[in-house]
């Protein structure tokens, strides 16, 4: 029986402007569907793992075919709760070359924001989990989502379920009256992983790295080293912590690598130089999801970030929120073939 892992958030739909056109120049929008649980929960899921996503989701058309559209990949959502009147959405426009991305966010009042503490048997949910994941995006919902958030932690610790979390500061989010630096503490405390970058460990947290320059290109992981510390200093619970490493160099180009940090050791990634990249929005989501994967299937701290490396790269060619790949397209990148060649 494959390994379960549950994820835990808001699931969206997602309206992008064709392209990379502005707001103001379309006419249309394409549909996906996409959350930062949701997008690990496929990842898992086309990996082979018993991949559960849980959230509340109103009882209507749009949620019906945003759940059919995670159960295509595999994802289990038998956990989730109907509830609420509207699905939560975000709109995308791309961005080109020194234009960066754009999202606005229209999921005020969603089903899930309005959840509450007792709404989730947490107990029957975690039954036979390995892990729990969650990122920082849900408790900057809503109050309610930040108690049912630590409702879960709490659960997941007691029944001894790894859990983990990635950071993940959206500074339009946190609009109910708390900062980030107020709710997220109490939560990172009941985690075993913690994954971020250089913003979240500082806006989230108060730990910033010396010797980053991001909107330069520069990104040394070195320089991530005592904010693991930092980190391990203040929750003893946490384990490993892993830093995504991205050189923004332009919109279409970015550096991409990543380090974890345990015991006192640092396991570096190689770094992808990703030029010409497609759609970003997930990327961090897919890197999560091959850390999980690799962690669980490898018992290997260098190759599990490598996995969520290449993985990721790859994400960055795919259009969507969901990272579609596989062990094999993941792993071959992994052993250096970058060619791009047509495989018949």
């Amino acid at each position: 029986m494959s390994k379960r892992v549950i994820t835990f958030g808001e699931v969206m739909l997602r309206l992008s402007t064709p392209g990379y056109q502005r707001y103001t120049q379309t006419r249309s929008f394409d549909v996906n569907y996409g959350g930062g649980e949701a997008n690990v929960a496929v990842s898992l899921a086309n990996y082979g793992l018993d991949s559960r996503f849980v959230s509340r989701i109103p009882k209507n058309d749009i949620s019906r075919a945003c759940r059919m559209d995670l159960n295509k990949f595999g994802v289990d959502t038998s956990k989730m709760v109907y509830g609420g009147d509207r699905l939560g959405i975000y709109f995308l426009e791309t961005g080109a070359v020194a234009r960066p991305s754009k999202i606005v966010y229209d999921r005020a009042y969603s089903s899930f924001a309005q959840i509450e503490k007792g709404m989730f048997d947490w107990d029957e949910i975690l039954e036979g989990a390995e892990w729990f994941h969650w990122t920082g995006i849900t408790p900057a919902v809503s109050q309610g989502a930040a108690e049912v958030c630590l409702e879960a932690i709490k659960a997941a610790n007691k029944k001894g379920v790894t859990v983990s979390c990635d950071l993940n500061y959206r500074k339009n989010l946190w609009k109910y009256g708390k900062k980030a630096s107020e709710i997220m503490p109490e939560l990172v405390a009941g985690c075993d992983v913690v994954l971020g970058n250089e913003e979240d460990a500082e806006m989230v947290l108060g730990i910033k790295p010396e010797g980053v320059d991001v909107t330069g290109g520069h990104v040394e992981a070195e320089a991530y080293k005592s904010v693991s510390e930092q980190i391990m200093k203040q929750f003893p619970r946490v384990k490993k912590v892993i830093t995504t490493l991205r050189g923004s160099i332009s919109a279409n180009h970015n550096s991409w690598s990543g380090v974890l940090f345990e015991d006192g050791k640092m396991y570096k990634a190689p770094t992808y130089q990703i030029t010409h990249i497609v759609d970003r929005v997930g990327g961090g989501d897919s890197f999560m999801g091959g850390l999980i994967y690799g962690l669980l299937t490898y018992d290997d701290n260098q190759k599990a970030v490598e996995f969520a490396t290449a993985a990721s790269c790859l994400k960055h060619t795919i259009n969507g929120d969901f990272n579609q790949v596989t062990v094999e397209e993941v792993e071959k990148l992994m052993g250096g073939d970058t060619s791009g060649r047509v495989s018949r």
